[in-house]
């Protein structure tokens, strides 16, 4: 059996509620930890999480896209290097090559 509670009249728990907040949180982590995600998500949230794989309502994706761009780069700045994920670019890619 679900177990539901009111929040603003809505009913709200259950199976869905919580892999939406799974979701949430995993795209949290990869605006964090993730430099080309944290670009492609701000340019187009809805093909972002679809390569990953995340299903956000469209109520969380504006919630997200309200969190302070600067102020997220700078947090994953802060994070230590072995949990974020090496940003490449193309060009180093075509140098590495030669």
């Amino acid at each position: 059996m679900r177990n539901f509670f009111d929040v603003g009249g809505e009913r709200h728990g259950g199976r869905e509620d919580s892999m939406s907040q799974r979701d949430v949180e995993r795209t949290l982590g990869r605006l964090l930890t993730d430099e080309g995600f944290r670009e492609d998500f701000f340019r187009d949230p809805a093909r972002a999480c679809l390569l990953l794989g995340i299903q956000l309502a469209p109520q969380e994706i504006e919630a997200l896209l309200r969190a302070p761009r600067p102020a997220l780069a700078s947090l994953g700045a802060q994070l230590d290097d072995r949990i974020c994920r090496l940003q490449i670019q193309q060009g180093e890619i075509a140098r590495q090559g030669e």
